[in-house]
């Protein structure tokens, strides 16, 4: 089984959705800590996207092809920090992506591109209480996943699994980047908007290839 354009679509369909479902949990934790904006604006950005998506005449080539009107459609449309670093990580992710079809090891490419792309924007590391910490343990997992012979959607699973753990092990950390840093201490106890937003979209990307299998 091996992954291609249509599904990238369906993840994004599903990413879309799956924010429109937790904007208002999203917007909540980035009030706790951040500007309380989170939620909205990548409600705001994926509906963009899902708009762009619906008005081509022609469905896209590649996974590639997706991924960049996505970075290109979040970039333009989404405030403060998400916009550029989730752009960045489909901007990059896109580039791994240019094949029609995507196996594990494509899969794995694709993961680690986008948490590359986000680690050189966002000048963040692992354990600063940032998307990163989501990320992170998800490419691990699929790269875990891949080596044992596990086809992409099995991939995405561990993937899904893995930022899910990466998100929650954000909440008794202290941030030392962004906005939540300026609260020093007090960060602790919350769990990360931004690794929670990335757990939803890489289990969207998780359904949508259980969904294409």
């Amino acid at each position: 089984m091996t992954l291609d354009a249509a599904w990238a679509v369906d993840w994004v369909r599903r990413s879309a959705a799956a924010v429109a479902e937790h904007r208002d949990e999203l917007v909540e934790l980035d009030r706790q800590i951040g500007d309380g904006d989170h939620g909205e604006n990548l409600d705001r950005g994926f509906r963009a996207v899902v708009a762009k998506l619906d008005a081509l005449d022609a469905p896209p080539a590649s996974v590639g092809d997706v991924l960049k009107l996505v970075a290109t459609t979040l970039m333009s449309t989404v405030g403060g920090a998400a916009g550029p670093l989730y752009g960045t990580a489909y901007l990059r992710a896109s580039k791994t992506g240019a094949a029609r079809e995507l196996g594990a090891d494509g899969v794995v490419a694709l993961l680690e591109a986008a948490l590359d792309g986000i680690v050189a924007r966002g000048r963040a590391g692992a354990g600063e209480k940032t998307m990163v910490d989501a990320w992170t343990p998800a490419v691990a997992a699929a790269v875990e996943a891949a080596d044992h012979g596990a086809p992409p959607s099995a991939v995405l699973a561990a993937a899904a699994q893995g930022a899910h753990t990466g998100a929650i092990a954000t909440v008794p950390l202290v941030a030392t980047k962004g906005r939540a840093s300026y609260l020093g201490e007090r960060s602790a106890g919350h769990l990360d908007p931004g690794a929670r937003s990335s757990e939803l979209i890489l289990v969207a990307a998780a359904q949508a290839a259980a969904a294409a299998d």
